[in-house]
Formats: structure tokens, C-alpha cells, sequence
């Protein structure tokens, strides 16, 4: 595969070699995007919280190498969604949930939630099974390419592809049972 070079994968490179402050770059970069993007996993806003303190424990305690096989953040959500499964592995898979508002204006403060149109959306994806919330997750929020989907959730292109045209009927079919009109998405 292709080696790629990219800001990210240079500041991990740092903080391989001991420099600190790299890595809380990397947290103010990923943190809350990877909360956001955990939440749509574990559906509870506490466990997306730790979740993502456990993918970046994963980098400082582990110190996984990073190969280039893909973008630094393609890998980096590929950590948070392993840490995630493993969170509702250890915990039950009916992780508890508490409220979409507390996610919305706690640790989803970042600009991609203020607007009305994306807070319907992800309220319509919390109605959602898993693998649904995760790949309109990754291509609504965070602007995933498929190829970037196909690393992160481990599937090929055309399963990708398949869950997404799915993915997006199903929400369509919730947007439009709540009143929403589905061309103003």
C-alpha cells in the first residue's frame, strides 16, 4: 500500500520520541470528533468520553507503531472503534443511555453539532442499529471517504457501500416518520 505523509502521523512520530506535547495535539485535534464518533458505538456519553481517553492510553501505554497504510486518522479512528467494541464487550451490549441532549452540548461541542440540520441527524442515527450510526458517523461528521470507511470499519468497498445506501434509507424513512422533510439533508 500506498505510504502516506501527513501532519498527524508526523506529531505521532514526536511523540514516539518523547515529545509531550505532541501528543496533546493530537488529543486537541482527534478528542472530540473520536467522543462523537464513540458515542455512536456505545450510545452512552460517559463511556464515549472514556472510550477515547482509552484509545489515547492505547498510543502512550502501548505505543503502537503506525505503519503508513493509511492516513494517521483513518488509523487512529480504527484504535477508538476497537476500543469501543472492547468497552461493550467488557461492559454489555446494552451500554445505558443518556440523552441524546447531554451528548449534543457536552462532549459534542464542536462546531459540526451546532447547526439544526446535523442535531436532527445524528438524533435520527441514535434510532439506528450500530453499524448504521457508524458509517453515517464517519461519513457525515467526519467526511470519511469509503476507502478511509473500508480501514477504519474493516470491510471491503462494496460492503461499505451497500451499509451506507442502507444506512441512509433507514434514516430517511425516521427523518420523514418525525415530519422531516428529507431534501433539506
Amino acid at each position: 500500500m500506498a505510504q502516506y505523509e501527513d501532519k498527524s502521523a508526523k506529531l505521532y512520530d514526536r511523540f514516539l520520541d518523547g515529545d509531550m506535547r505532541a501528543l496533546e495535539q493530537l488529543v486537541i485535534e482527534y478528542g472530540d470528533s473520536l467522543t462523537r464518533f464513540a458515542y455512536c458505538i456505545v450510545k452512552d456519553d460517559a463511556a464515549a468520553e472514556d472510550v477515547t481517553a482509552d484509545t489515547f492510553a492505547t498510543l502512550v501505554i502501548k505505543r503502537k507503531k503506525f505503519r503508513g497504510d493509511a492516513k494517521f486518522r483513518t488509523w487512529l479512528y480504527a484504535v477508538a472503534r476497537n476500543a469501543a467494541i472492547d468497552y461493550l464487550r467488557k461492559n454489555g451490549k446494552n451500554s445505558p443511555f443518556t440523552g441524546l441532549e447531554n451528548v449534543l452540548y457536552s462532549s459534542c461541542e464542536d462546531d459540526v453539532m451546532n447547526s439544526q440540520r446535523n442535531q436532527v441527524l445524528y438524533a435520527g442515527m441514535q434510532k439506528l442499529p450500530e453499524s448504521y450510526r457508524q458509517v453515517l458517523c464517519l461519513s457525515y461528521f467526519d467526511g470519511f471517504s469509503v476507502k478511509e470507511m473500508c480501514h477504519i470499519l474493516k470491510k471491503s468497498a462494496k460492503q461499505v457501500y451497500n451499509l451506507l445506501s442502507r444506512a441512509r434509507s433507514a434514516l430517511k424513512d425516521i427523518l420523514v416518520e418525525e415530519g422531516y422533510s428529507y431534501e433539506n439533508f
